[in-house]
């Protein structure tokens, strides 16, 4: 039976000793310190086997180990910095048992030595294979002593308690070694962890290596470079701080097209031959910036969920369904494209430009943030309004002071992709000067045959823009330049009904204004009627831009109620106002004051010689009246009010056309005077034939015209009724006046398929070919008006 022997323990908290090892102990803990005086006193003289001896003992995560290490104490102390150490030599392996008493305040225990098992043939293969690794790290190392002591070393148990010294191990892996008895199991551990350290070393190795193979490489460059800029500043051409290196790192690591590229570095190279004197240098790094801030391969992912786009088409905006069909068609053929592969960078694209035409405040710029949103891309707005240098458009040229990209380019960088949606709004009014033509240098930008290589003045390389979705917006289509507009298709958006007015303003205007007004929905509450009482009496437009701001108006009142019947009840305990406000059509008097509008047809009289047209402006469908009136004087025609060359010629062909009719009566003989009223505003257009034919022949039978009729349509001398445009607008504008007929050419017909059905239903449309049918439906009867008379 092995013999027990009794030791004091010396815990370790941060190490392991093996038998072999010796160590210094910093003797900076009680338990350590007590161990060292038990055993320096000689407690046991008697027995040589426990004389100055300790059991070190691991304690990891507080728990001490099964297993110590019977280690003699060689020395007692101070370390360099004056702490007190002791030097250990471990001897051999011991299990723990039982506590016993003994001297000091140490801990003392029985500990029982535990021999290594025999060793076999396959221990020794173990002892060979981990020689050979540890040999190979301790030669990566230059440690030859250590070589030499572990080729020395015969005995396997004594070679695995070496890895004691092993930085590479854990404490945690040395405790283990030191726990097992069995020394062929030590050995492969040890062989698996060494292994594992020789294949990370490899790796790591590898790693350096490129990395410095890299640096190797880069500082060749740097050195070569601070040789040339020293070589330039001998001779007088800088100071040696350009960064123009840097240009050359930049373009090297961003993603460019091969073409841009190039150009890229030719530019660098020129810059690191040009002098500091020379202004090429800024030209060229304010070039290169601009090159490296163009996403040239950044391109967003298009949504593919047409039904989510008309969702969002729909929550964006009211009415509107034929623009929206047509958007919705453009978004369908562009994703089966994608599908197919037809719409990729350096190809061409659909081609299709969207330009949307209406009057002002119906939600054309609004329409293109939201296909935008629909389609999942950046939306960047170009403003082109008074726009009349070319090189807006195109860019500069490098070699001017200032010089600067076209819009178009700033447009891409600003997106920060190659295929946002880019809104050129208000193209109708762009200029033209002896500074250039804008429109032109925009046909090649729209020109889907084109615009794939579209080439800017400034950057001077090809920029591929067939991926971009451009989208126009126009308040007059017939501005727009020919050749510009064939290259666009024109969607019209003739204004709003009064009903879809009503739903914009109570889903879309009075929140968002609620909030400018720093009020809660559930402050304010406005009724139906209220609100079509504000789009039609106290506005009138095709668009909801003058509804908003009554709507705007009527919430900075209610709020300056709200804030005035707070601070009363605050100062005299009175009743706050109740709330919601109730705003209805008599709140709008004390808001808003009497309506401003009233329908036409209610400010006229039947008199002779008045008829109602319909016309288009900039600001969409409008009704215009035409007064005729003759009287005693030399026989001629006047004409006022600011009308047009196509106006007076419309005066011309209609008194023509009645007097061949014998329609005349006495207008040959008598002064006559036509007048368009506003006459401050320029008119023009070849809408009002019929109108004028209607007031001349109303004038000479003494038959007044319908209040209720409203006209549009020109005439000629054999009095046909020509076919006119806007007549979705000029109908909008008569069901807006309140008129219930009007009287349209036949070959416009058509046009009525684009009308909404809630006008269609209220207003009587007459489609005529020819004048008299025209005369038929707008004047009295004659014997109606004698019976009045």
């Amino acid at each position: 039976m092995t013999e027990m022997l009794k030791l004091p323990v010396l815990p370790l908290t941060d190490s392991v000793v093996l038998p072999g090892m010796v160590v210094p102990v910093r003797l900076d803990e009680p338990e350590t310190q007590a161990a060292v005086d038990a055993a320096g006193s000689g407690a046991d003289a008697d027995d040589a086997k426990t004389q100055r001896r300790v059991l070190v003992v691991p304690r990891l995560d507080g728990k001490y180990a099964a297993i110590g290490t019977v280690a003699v104490l060689e020395q007692i102390g101070r370390l360099p910095n004056g702490e007190k150490a002791a030097v250990l030599r471990g001897e051999r392996r011991a299990r723990i048992g039982s506590g016993v008493t003994g001297p000091g305040a140490a801990l003392w225990v029985e500990a029982e030595p535990v021999e290594d098992a025999p060793v076999t043939g396959r221990t020794q293969e173990l002892a060979t294979e981990y020689k050979v690794l540890v040999v190979s790290i301790l030669q990566q190392r230059g440690a030859w002593q250590v070589i030499d002591s572990v080729q020395q070393t015969t005995d396997p148990g004594a070679l695995s308690d070496l890895a004691g010294w092993a930085s590479y191990l854990t404490t945690e892996q040395k405790a283990q070694l030191l726990a097992e008895t069995d020394v062929t199991r030590r050995l492969e551990l040890l062989v698996e962890w060494t292994t594992a350290h020789v294949a990370e070393q490899e790796v790591s190795e590898k790693i350096a290596g490129d990395v410095r193979e890299g640096m190797e490489k880069q500082q060749r460059e740097f050195l070569l470079r601070q040789q040339l800029a020293a070589i330039r500043k001998e001779l007088g051409e800088g100071d040696g701080d350009e960064a123009d290196d840097d240009y050359r790192t930049k373009v090297e690591n961003a993603d460019l097209p091969e073409h841009v590229r190039k150009a890229a570095l030719a530019e660098v190279g020129k810059l690191e031959r040009s002098s500091d004197q020379s202004p090429e240098g800024g030209w060229i790094r304010t070039w290169l910036d601009t090159v490296l801030d163009i996403p040239w391969n950044e391109t967003t992912v298009d949504t593919d969920d047409l039904i989510e786009a008309r969702r969002i088409l729909d929550a964006d905006h009211a009415g509107l369904d034929d623009v929206k069909e047509r958007l919705i068609e453009f978004l369908a053929v562009r994703s089966r494209r994608g599908r197919k592969g037809l719409d990729t960078i350096g190809g061409r694209g659909s081609g299709a430009v969207l330009a949307l035409v209406g009057p002002p405040g119906v939600g054309k710029t609004s329409l293109g943030e939201s296909v935008a949103h629909a389609l999942g891309r950046k939306f960047v707005r170009v403003a082109l309004g008074g726009v009349r240098d070319e090189a807006e458009i195109r860019g500069h040229r490098r070699t001017y002071v200032g010089a600067l990209p076209g819009r178009i380019v700033r447009a891409i960088r600003e997106a920060g992709a190659m295929n946002p949606v880019v809104l050129l709004d208000e193209i109708d009014k762009v200029g033209s000067d002896f500074r250039g033509d804008p429109t032109a240098a925009l046909l090649e930008v729209l020109d889907p045959a084109q615009n794939h290589t579209f080439r800017d003045h400034y950057l001077e390389v090809d920029l591929d823009l067939s991926n971009v979705l451009f989208l126009a917006t126009a308040n007059d289509g017939s501005a727009i330049p020919g050749p510009l507009a064939d290259r666009m298709e024109v969607v019209g958006l003739d204004g709003y009904t009064e009903a879809e007015k009503i739903a914009i303003a109570r889903d879309h205007l009075l929140p968002r204004q609620i909030e400018k007004a720093g009020l809660e929905s559930s402050d304010v509450e406005f009724s139906e009627v209220a609100l079509g009482m504000i789009a039609a009496e106290y506005t009138r437009e095709a668009g909801v831009r003058q509804l908003e701001r009554g709507l705007a108006k009527v919430l900075r009142k209610v709020a300056v109620q709200i804030d005035a019947s707070s601070s009363a009840s605050a100062s005299s305990d009175e009743k706050a106002a109740e709330r919601p406000v109730h705003v209805d059509a008599d709140a709008l008097v004390t808001y808003l004051g009497r309506p401003k509008f009233t329908p036409e047809s209610a400010e006229r009289t039947s008199v002779p010689g008045v008829a109602t047209g319909l016309a288009v402006t900039g600001a969409g469908g409008d009704v215009l009246f035409i007064e005729a009136t003759k009287m005693d004087g030399e026989p001629g025609l006047m004409i006022t009010g600011q009308l047009g060359e196509v106006m007076t010629e419309s005066v011309s062909i209609a008194l023509s056309y009645l007097r061949s009719r014998g329609l005349a009566g006495d207008l040959a003989s008598k002064k006559l005077h036509v007048h368009v009223p506003a006459g401050a505003v320029p008119k023009d257009g070849p809408s009002a034939g019929v109108t004028m034919t209607t007031a001349l022949a109303s004038l000479a039978s003494g038959r007044p015209v319908r209040s209720s009729v409203g006209m549009t349509g020109e005439v000629t001398l054999q009095g046909k009724v020509l076919p006119i445009g806007g007549v979705k607008q000029k109908l909008l504008a008569a069901h807006r006046a309140g008129l219930t007929d009007v009287i349209i050419p036949k070959r416009n017909e058509p046009d009525l398929d684009d009308l909404p059905e809630s006008v269609r239903t209220e207003l009587r449309v007459h489609p005529v070919a020819d004048v008299a049918d025209v005369l038929e439906i707008a004047l009295e009867p004659a014997q109606e008006h004698a019976s009045a008379a």
